[in-house]
């Protein structure tokens, strides 16, 4: 079974809450997740982050289900990293 390793997201995310606690939010789902967020673009009421998660085996739909709980979309995924098993 391959295992998703990286994968950047390109994420719009309403003003509240802040990037720290954007990232802190989904680094809590998994004790080996870490996340770098770069935000790209502020308008009135939201901005344009770009995500970077790593982390041993990524569930992405538990990060979906996180990021709209917060309010935010993802717009793409414009990059990923998936190893096989033999590569873990």
């Amino acid at each position: 079974m391959s295992r998703v390793k990286r994968i950047v997201l390109d994420v719009l995310k309403p003003h509240p809450p802040n990037v720290l606690e954007f990232a802190r939010t989904i680094a809590a789902q998994d004790s080996g997740y870490r996340v770098n967020i770069t935000v790209e673009a502020v308008d009135e009421k939201t901005e344009t982050i770009t995500v970077t998660l790593e982390g041993a085996d990524i569930q992405f739909g538990q990060i979906d289900e996180t990021i709209t709980r917060m309010g935010g979309s993802i717009h793409s995924i414009d990059e990923v990293t998936v190893a096989g098993e033999s590569q873990s």
